[in-house]
């Protein structure tokens, strides 16, 4: 009878285990979404209004999940406010619209400095000699939790949606990459997906370094030159901001990211 009773127990335990975060999730999907928070998404992401009603939605429902999970903190003086917080989410959740899983799951904290914020680097000369630097970034993602941003940046970002440049774009797509376990340019993906995605960014990703060697004009940036996680960051923004140009120069590519992203942002331009 005791047994009986202990193993019920740890079974509706178990079932509350499992239940509980995907009533709680569900809970603050369906949250009313603030007039002011609206405003805030209408200016601070210009495509909001061109997207289908499912979407908005989707993509509210998506916010309200963000900004419960994720920790904000303004850093050298900056205040953080809800304008700031629905700018950054609702960047970071249009990521994510169509897709089932997490809200960035291994994410916790998100660093907010007012400008470009300073980073010391060591660099080992060719005799071994090693010496810092500092330079300056615009955002940083980070493995353990954590994901950096210049406010400054942010808002120039969105301030014109269709130059490719997007510093919320960029590292939220590292965090997708990271998901994966390593940041390498092949974020999670489906098992039969992987060799048709290799094969597509790898080459896509040679390209691109050929076509800064020759100082050809690119559609992407040429910082997406630097590594294949890069290049798939990178590559994000542009999918995003320049959905046109990449569909017509890179077809191949434009279509596996269409894939993986489950949206076609041409559509919303």
């Amino acid at each position: 009878m005791v047994a009986g009773l202990v193993f019920f127990a740890i079974v509706l335990l178990m079932l509350v285990l499992v239940a509980w975060p995907r009533w709680r999730r569900r809970r603050i999907e369906n949250a009313p979404f603030a007039r002011s928070w609206l405003l805030y998404l209408e200016k601070n992401l210009p495509i909001y209004n061109k997207l289908g009603t499912a979407d908005q939605r989707q993509l509210q429902r998506l916010i309200n999940v963000f900004l419960d999970q994720k920790t904000f903190f303004g850093c050298a003086g900056l205040q953080i406010n809800d304008e700031i917080r629905i700018s950054v989410a609702a960047q970071a959740c249009l990521l994510l619209l169509n897709r089932p899983g997490s809200v960035y799951g291994n994410l916790h904290y998100i660093l907010v400095y007012p400008h470009a914020f300073q980073k010391t680097t060591e660099q080992v000369d060719e005799v071994g000699v090693v010496a810092q630097s500092n330079i300056g970034l615009l955002g940083e993602s980070w493995s353990n939790g954590k994901v950096i941003l210049s406010w400054d940046d942010v808002t120039h970002g969105v301030s014109d949606f269709s130059d490719g440049h997007n510093v919320v774009l960029h590292e939220f797509a590292h965090q997708l990459d990271a998901a994966s376990g390593s940041t390498n340019g092949a974020p999670p993906l489906h098992r039969n997906r992987y060799s048709v995605w290799a094969k597509v960014l790898a080459g896509e990703y040679e390209q691109l370094q050929q076509d800064v060697l020759k100082h050809h004009r690119t559609v992407m940036d040429y910082y997406g030159a630097t590594n294949p996680a890069e290049f798939f960051a990178v590559a994000t923004e542009t999918f995003f901001e320049k959905p046109r140009e990449m569909a017509q120069c890179h077809p191949e590519l434009f279509e596996q990211l269409k894939l993986y992203y489950c949206v076609d942002p041409s559509v919303w331009q």
